[in-house]
C-alpha cells in the first residue's frame, strides 16, 4: 500500500506549456473536450465543492463577468469532483451561464497538478486546490493562478484574457 503523503506530487502545469487534453461529463448531460475547443480561449477553473461559500462566490463572480468573457470569445469551464446532478442543481440555483464539468475520478485535476494534500484541523486529506488556467486558442497555458483567493480573482483572469 502506498502512503499518499509520500506519493510524488504531479508535475505542475506552468505558463507556456501545452494544456493537457481532457474529456469530462458536464451539467445537462453533455460533455466537454478541450481539444475540440481549439481556436477559442478557455478559462479552466478548479474549485473544491458546489454550493459552498467560497465556491459559490467564485462561480457568481464568473457569472457576473460572463458577458465580458463571452465578448472576448472565451469559454469558461468550472471543474470539481461533484456529480453532474450536483452541478445541475448548483447551476440552476445561481443561474450560472457557463459549463460545469465533473471530474469525479480526479484524473483531470491530477493532470493539472491541482489534486493536492490539504490539511484542516490537523487532519491531512486529498482535495482540489482552487486554481485557474487561462488557455489560449492554440491550447497553450498562458496564465496560472494557484491557491486562488476569490476576491478580485475573476477581474484578474479577465484582464489576462484581454491581454492575449
Amino acid at each position: 500500500m502506498t502512503d499518499q503523503s509520500t506519493a510524488p506530487a504531479p508535475a505542475a502545469i506552468e505558463a507556456g506549456t501545452q494544456a493537457p487534453d481532457f474529456t469530462m461529463p458536464t451539467d445537462g448531460g453533455g460533455s466537454v473536450t478541450l481539444s475540440a475547443l481549439k481556436g477559442t480561449p478557455v478559462i479552466l477553473y478548479f474549485y473544491p465543492k458546489d454550493d459552498t461559500s467560497g465556491c459559490t462566490s467564485e462561480a457568481c463572480g464568473f457569472r457576473d463577468q460572463f458577458p465580458n468573457f463571452r465578448g472576448a470569445e472565451a469559454v469558461v469551464i468550472g471543474v470539481s469532483k461533484d456529480s453532474v446532478a450536483s452541478h445541475d442543481k448548483f447551476k440552476a440555483k445561481y443561474e450560472l451561464p457557463f459549463i460545469l464539468a465533473s471530474d469525479k475520478e480526479t484524473k483531470v485535476a491530477e493532470a493539472y497538478g491541482v489534486w493536492v494534500e490539504k490539511s484542516m484541523y490537523g487532519r491531512k486529506y486529498m482535495g482540489l486546490e482552487r486554481a485557474t488556467f487561462l488557455i489560449d486558442k492554440d491550447g497553450v497555458v498562458r496564465n496560472v493562478w494557484r491557491k486562488v483567493k476569490v476576491t478580485g480573482h475573476v477581474d484578474a483572469v479577465l484582464k489576462a484574457l484581454k491581454a492575449l
